[in-house]
């Protein structure tokens, strides 16, 4: 049975040989489904009985609260899962909704009768589910650094440096949009603009769209 590129090469499957493949997403029940710009993949409320891998496209998970204001709280690529620690604490109320950013294709999977390690490839599975979690602990950690800062100016500094050093180069892309990037900081878009704009005057760094150059290291300002 062929399998497609993206899923044979996420670390969710890493290790595990071509021949177990197939009994293992058996196990798990396997579904693809596909999604359009904008379309809910999973809705806040309803059972996390089952984590996503994004075959193709980006798919972005948002918090809600009372009023209806969003926050980014995270997001996955092609390759990358999503509602992992639902799914693991067996059908656990979701409290965030996850939306396709594109056109995108998603493989649901029920990790629960895997994490046994009696099927084909279940130990290692098991591990690689073990070491995404921690991945996403320690993307929480990183995300909560630069929301402790105490400016929307810090809040920017923080992230587009950490972006940098994870490009390891000075010029990169980031994977959000204006309000997406609002969003994940949780600060005003039209603050965040003006933070941007004094950053791009002061020769700070230089920007279009989600492409961004840092030009010269700066201290905190209020």
């Amino acid at each position: 049975m062929e399998f497609p590129a993206t899923l044979t090469c996420s670390p969710l499957f890493r290790d595990i040989p071509q021949e177990e493949m197939a009994s293992l997403l058996s196990s798990m029940d396997a579904r693809r489904r596909r999604f359009a710009r904008g379309e809910t993949v999973l809705r806040r409320g309803e059972p996390g009985d089952r984590m996503g891998l994004v075959l193709s496209g980006t798919v972005h998970i948002v918090k809600e609260d009372f009023w209806g204001d969003r926050t980014i709280v995270g997001l996955a690529r092609s390759g990358e899962v999503f509602g992992e620690a639902y799914a693991c604490l067996g059908g656990e109320p979701l409290e965030v909704t996850v939306l396709a950013d594109a056109d995108t294709e998603v493989l649901f999977l029920d990790p629960s009768r895997a994490l046994s390690g009696d099927r084909p490839g279940g130990h290692r599975f098991t591990r690689n589910l073990l070491a995404l979690l921690a991945g996403r602990d320690l993307a929480l950690t990183r995300k909560m650094g630069h929301m402790a800062r105490r400016t929307t100016r810090d809040k920017l500094l923080s992230y587009l440096s950490a972006q940098a050093l994870q490009a390891g180069r000075p010029e990169f892309d980031i994977p959000l949009d204006r309000q997406q990037l609002a969003d994940y900081l949780a600060v005003d878009r039209s603050a965040m603009s003006a933070a941007l704009g004094k950053l791009r005057d002061e020769g700070v760094l230089t920007f279009r769209k989600n492409h961004f150059r840092l030009l010269r290291q700066v201290e905190d300002a209020d």
